[in-house]
């Protein structure tokens, strides 16, 4: 099934609108010269770990640790990302770094 051109239209306007509702409508909810609430600033604090605990649970909820590689890589590259995060308390640069680590175990070694 393919959209006609209307359709493809409507589409990149409501992606548009989309994109820019999610980026400017914090701006009008909260803006500079008002405090920031109690619980978005609780929300602030919270929520990244939490997130971060979640993309552990993902990112290792197939390795068995009972075939293949037996979890060497995930392993190794989880500790990569806790030394880059303690050596230069740098968050992209711990992901980036955890990530090339991994793919090169796994296309190189495993």
């Amino acid at each position: 099934m393919t959209m006609n051109l209307t359709q493809q239209i409507i589409t990149i306007l409501m992606i548009i609108l989309g994109t820019m509702l999610t980026r400017f409508l914090p701006f009008f909810i909260f803006p500079a010269g008002k405090p920031t609430p109690k619980y978005i600033q609780y929300l602030g604090n919270v929520l990244p770990p939490a997130v971060f605990g979640l993309l552990i649970v993902y990112c290792l909820k197939h390795v068995s640790i009972f075939s293949g590689s037996h979890g060497l890589p995930e392993l190794i590259s989880i500790v990569a990302v806790i030394g880059l995060h303690l050596w230069k308390r740098q968050m992209l640069i711990s992901i980036a770094g955890g990530t090339i680590c991994y793919m090169l175990l796994v296309q190189f070694v495993f």
